[in-house]
């Protein structure tokens, strides 16, 4: 990956099958330093790895974990790898008559408010010279144009409203910084938690492990120009409809 190690990185919902895998791919490069692993529940990482705490539905704790990183310097990457589809009283649904106004709210609150929020805090510490990357965990569900099967009202609207904050973020963030990339990625059907319940087998041909699809993604970041920010990338590179 194309940075330089006087940049930091910092992989949001670092404790996640993907995030934890990224924070190792990042490690593994060399490309940046220090890495910044933020999470609820911060687990352990290896020697070098800097671990705080973060909730993105607590403001405050944002803001806090954004001054922790501000005193390494500024940072070349931020990738928000949260995500929710499912928890206890959350799930996709398969008609509008199972909409539920709680269940939505607590969607949207991750999946694209909570992203909103680390945009707001953690957007002011990247380089304001040279590449540096602003990412976040979109999916191929929150794309308008290709939805043709229905369901899952919440998920998709959220992802939506993702895609539509990183546009809306690129375009303010290119004023002051004309190098920034800002973009929305889709890493594939993921052996995770997240997707437990809804995946097919997972050595099914084309569900990844965390550690294969964070590999996928780390290479299409890298392969990105300014002309890129604004979009969303699916694992293969693709571009992804809005």
């Amino acid at each position: 990956m194309t940075s330089s190690t006087s940049t930091s990185a910092v992989v949001i919902g670092a404790s996640g099958g993907i995030g934890r895998a990224l924070v190792s791919g990042l490690a593994a490069s060399g490309a940046y330093a220090p890495i910044f692993a933020l999470s609820r529940s911060q687990p352990s990482f290896p020697h070098g790895i800097r671990s705080h705490a973060i909730d993105l539905v607590d403001e405050a704790s944002i803001a806090a974990a954004a001054a922790a990183v501000a005193e390494a310097g500024p940072v070349g990457l931020v990738i928000v790898a949260t995500g929710i589809l499912h928890q206890d009283g959350v799930a996709p649904e398969k008609a509008l008559k199972a909409l539920d106004p709680g269940a939505m709210a607590a969607v949207f609150s991750i999946n694209a408010i909570g992203p909103a929020l680390v945009a707001k805090h953690f957007v002011p510490l990247l380089a304001r010279e040279g590449r540096c990357v602003f990412a976040a965990l979109s999916a191929r569900v929150g794309s308008i144009e290709d939805n043709r099967s229905g369901g899952w009202y919440a998920y998709r609207a959220s992802k939506a409203a993702l895609n539509q904050i990183l546009r809306t973020l690129s375009i303010e963030v290119a004023r002051s910084r004309p190098d920034a990339i800002v973009v929305g990625l889709h890493p594939g059907t993921v052996a995770s938690n997240l997707s437990r319940p809804f995946r097919p087998d997972p050595a099914a041909p084309g569900v990844f492990r965390p550690d294969e699809s964070a590999a996928h993604l780390l290479r299409v970041l890298g392969g990105l120009d300014v002309l890129d920010t604004g979009s969303v990338f699916a694992w293969d590179g693709a571009r992804v409809p809005a």
